[in-house]
């Protein structure tokens, strides 16, 4: 039986040649209206965690799945299928981006934080630290960044409800540092197609990520419901 949710009409497939690799491709699909994928977008490049990938914890069964499981700080990106479940950038929230975003939006300010400590109750959210009157985390990673990884970005709900600790934080959709760097985790691009994307994705369709190595892929392909990868022509 597909697994993928029957309400989601977006989906963001990514691929890497194999569980170590730290680059892969990823191209947008819609669903058309008699149920079958299809692809509205070019194969784009995208940066994978340091490590590759590895299962994580998502819309997917992880019984009899044989392959790593991701932990936390294991530098691998999360396998499976997950939610995306909210934007996030520099724009500030009466921007027009921020009006414009079809998912709800948060605006990087210096108290924004999400939590990668395993020992915190907010392990694995992002929370405004002013209005948290006793942090109980360690380790925390700063949403407004001197740099242009979080300009905009989008939420990959990885090990949520509830999270389980250690299962891995922090999970993204955001821009690379250049292409073929490889992340702490998370799956990055160019500015202008994370722009692209977040600016694409809407949460009526309840758009999801798909991401595999490919094997994997290959092997689950038609118990999951999933379409063709096409390269361009």
């Amino acid at each position: 039986m597909p697994l993928l949710p029957r309400q989601s009409c977006q989906l963001l497939l990514c691929l890497a040649p194999d569980w170590a690799s730290p680059v892969g491709c990823l191209q947008r699909f819609v669903r058309a209206r008699e149920g079958a994928w299809v692809k509205c977008s070019r194969a784009v490049p995208v940066s994978l965690g340091r490590n590759g990938l590895a299962w994580g914890r998502g819309l997917h069964p992880l019984s009899a799945l044989p392959g790593p499981q991701k932990r936390e700080g294991d530098g691998r990106a999360p396998a499976g299928i997950f939610a995306i479940s909210a934007l996030f950038g520099a724009a500030t929230s009466d921007s027009a981006f921020a009006s414009a975003a079809k998912l709800p939006y948060r605006a990087a300010t210096p108290n924004l934080k999400v939590i990668d400590d395993p020992a915190s109750r907010y392990y694995n959210q992002i929370v405004d630290q002013s209005s948290i009157a006793q942090p109980d985390w360690v380790s925390s990673e700063d949403m407004l960044r001197g740099d242009q990884r979080y300009a905009v970005g989008a939420v990959v709900a990885h090990n949520t409800e509830p999270s389980l600790p250690g299962a891995g934080s922090c999970i993204f959709l955001h821009v690379w540092a250049s292409e073929g760097v490889p992340t702490a985790g998370c799956t990055a691009m160019s500015l202008a197609e994370m722009t692209e994307i977040a600016g694409w994705l809407d949460g009526a369709a309840a758009p999801v990520l798909v991401q595999l190595p490919q094997a994997e892929y290959e092997r689950l392909r038609e118990a999951w419901g999933l379409p063709e990868f096409l390269l361009d022509d």
